[in-house]
């Protein structure tokens, strides 16, 4: 069996949970940092192990292109490739549907993209991506999905829906490698609540209300002896909701792409190093956080590296990366000791983003999630949007 999840805690549809995986034994709920090319830029894979990371994203797509599926898999699979003991996970290289779209022709067969490499065509079918992550070597494989932007309506997302519905199909006969590798499937549907219980797509630029609306709705019908994956999304503020409702794993580049841009986060929210007034400060980047940046470099030093030097940049990775693994260290014990409301409310209290921009009373509004009585939160609706990447919820197929 390649994968085995056992729920350890509850607080109404928030869980807790190990996620037996070959590699590793996970604890959900969690965070996955993102490598599209088997590497989180500017940090070794002992620095990821010594911060917690569990499960590392791949991208299928791209590793396809470079070093190529077939390279690797004759160097023995992407864990000895990039010096990985632990979980690794690769989507199916749909998204890149939506990224590169002016890229890219969809049909019943599959998609057909430009490299954006050398310019030449690439057929990716469902088949065709199965046997690439089967070379890859992952513990999670994803079926390739027919993504569609959720900002599109109309008679193309019914089409994506059936047309997943049909590729799920054509991966699981293509998917070789059933007892070594847990395939995960996708359903799409877009906001609209008719098509499907489980959506994909989100997290593409709809509004804060659409999106924890079809969260609730999704992990309302998931199965409950299954991990229910949310792609693309990376705002701790939105892990938190998220696991509120009932879901478990969460990738993201935010941590680490708003850390090459000078930017950490902390429990009020985030930090801007790059501003001026960080010149001449002596205190660490967090003074509660135990990792290694905030323990040995102060905000001056960062600041004069952020934008500047590779330093600067590797130094707030880590930190990102550590806050978002010690998140969701803390949502799991939060659930096993049932005081995880109470963690969710101090949470909120530390979020000076969310003071400065709303009231008290809005924000009982998202406490309310936990008490199990979800509110649709429209005056938070425009808090976050602007956020990249796409969120999916899975539901894994044994």
């Amino acid at each position: 069996m390649a994968l085995r999840f056992e729920v350890l805690g509850r607080f109404n549809r928030a869980r807790a949970a190990n996620l037996t995986l070959p590699h590793f034994l996970c604890q959900t709920p969690l965070f996955m940092p993102v490598g599209t090319q088997g590497t989180i830029k500017g940090l070794t894979t002992n620095q990821l192990e010594e911060i917690g990371c569990q499960i590392i994203l791949g991208n299928t797509y791209h590793l396809a292109l470079r070093p190529t599926s077939e390279l690797i898999d004759e160097l023995g699979g992407l864990h000895k490739f990039m010096n990985w003991p632990r979980a690794l996970l690769t989507d199916s290289g749909g998204f890149q549907m939506v990224s590169l779209l002016h890229l890219a022709d969809i049909t019943e067969k599959g998609v057909t993209f430009q490299s954006p490499v050398d310019g030449k065509p690439m057929l990716l079918t469902p088949e065709e991506s199965i046997q690439i992550q089967n070379r890859i070597g992952a513990d999670i494989i994803m079926a390739l999905d027919d993504v569609v932007k959720t900002t599109i309506t109309g008679p193309r997302i019914e089409e994506a829906m059936y047309r997943t519905l049909r590729w799920i199909d054509r991966c699981i006969a293509a998917h070789k490698r059933p007892n070594e590798q847990n395939l995960f499937g996708i359903v799409q549907g877009g906001l609209d609540p008719v098509l499907s219980y489980a959506i994909g797509g989100l997290a593409g630029g709809e509004d804060k209300d659409s999106f924890w609306r079809v969260v609730a709705q999704c992990t309302a019908a998931l199965p409950e002896d299954k991990p229910r994956y949310v792609m693309g999304v990376g705002y701790p503020l939105d892990i938190v909701v998220c696991s509120a409702l009932g879901a478990d794993m969460y990738d993201c580049v935010y941590p680490t792409r708003t850390a090459r841009f000078g930017t950490a986060l902390v429990t009020e929210g985030v930090l801007k190093l790059k501003h001026n007034v960080m010149a001449d400060d002596t205190r660490p980047i967090d003074p509660t956080c135990a990792c290694m940046v905030c323990k040995n470099y102060t905000r001056a030093y960062i600041h004069c590296l952020v934008t500047k030097d590779a330093m600067g940049s590797q130094l707030l990775s880590y930190h990102n990366l550590f806050y978002m693994m010690k998140l969701s260290r803390d949502l799991h014990s939060s659930i096993i000791e049932g005081r995880f409301p109470q963690f969710v409310c101090d949470f909120l209290r530390k979020m000076v983003v969310l003071y400065a921009f709303f009231s008290l009373c809005h924000i009982h509004h998202v406490i309310s999630v936990v008490t199990g009585i979800f509110v649709y939160l429209r005056e938070l609706s425009c808090w976050g949007q602007g956020m990249s990447g796409s969120m999916i919820v899975f539901v894994s197929i044994r």
